[in-house]
């Protein structure tokens, strides 16, 4: 008999009013290889992702350096405008996301379920008072419970809960898209947030039952790792 393991995080889910879907499947979308799969949001003479290992630049720690051999998404821009989105071809729903990030001094980024709601990144580490543009916060909905933000240049861990927003034969929304837990390095950060529509600098203006997971590129040098995805569905 094959076995099958389930993590704590999925037992929260579960516990959440959650459930794995039949045919349990993680979906990793990025392959640590290349950029298939991907789709850029702007022109590409502004593209800056890269697949390689990312550190911090030991003379400029506000930059990302790039070596090979790696299985690592990087964003090798500079600073704030000169990067773009990027985002899965694939579209998804109610889903269980396990993400590592890693941010350079003082840079900023997003994780956008759907393409429409951010959680932020931002280097947050050692702040005592945090607003909507820190680390964890869902951007102009819920300010993060606690900081637990790490240091720049430092692989931090997102594992989140999303359901989708819901809609009738019509189109008409009928339930609000909802960030049922947000953890960030081991820490519960956000619990049960709903969101009443997209968040800012959203892929698309409307609303819909699925979309693609996007990460911000246009606001700084940012890396991402060990991207998971599991469908849910609510119980």
């Amino acid at each position: 008999m094959k076995r099958v393991f389930i993590s704590v995080s999925t037992v929260i889910a579960l516990l959440s009013g959650l459930a794995l879907a039949e045919e349990v499947k993680v979906i990793e979308p990025f392959s640590g290889k290349d950029l298939t799969g991907w789709k850029i949001r702007g022109a590409e003479a502004k593209n800056g992702w890269k697949v390689g290992k990312a550190s911090l630049d030991p003379a400029v720690p506000k930059h990302l350096a790039l070596t090979e051999g790696g299985n690592e998404m990087v964003n090798m821009v500079k600073g704030h405008g000169q990067g773009v989105d990027i985002y899965t071809e694939q579209k998804f729903s109610d889903v269980h996301i396990e993400i590592e990030v890693m941010v350079a001094k003082g840079s900023n980024s997003g994780i956008y379920l759907m393409g429409e709601y951010e959680i932020q990144i931002l280097d947050s580490f050692g702040k005592n008072n945090l607003g909507m543009g820190d680390m964890g916060a869902i951007y102009s909905a819920a300010v993060p419970k606690i900081n637990a933000c790490k240091e720049a240049g430092t692989w931090q861990k997102y594992v989140i809960d999303f359901i989708a927003p819901k809609f009738d034969a019509n189109g008409v929304k009928t339930t609000n898209a909802k960030f049922v837990k947000i953890m960030l390095n081991d820490k519960m950060i956000q619990e049960n947030v709903e969101v009443k529509g997209p968040t800012g600098g959203q892929l698309s203006p409307k609303e819909a039952s699925e979309g693609p997971l996007m990460f911000q590129g246009n606001h700084g040098p940012v890396a991402y790792r060990n991207i998971k995805i599991t469908p849910l569905v609510s119980r």
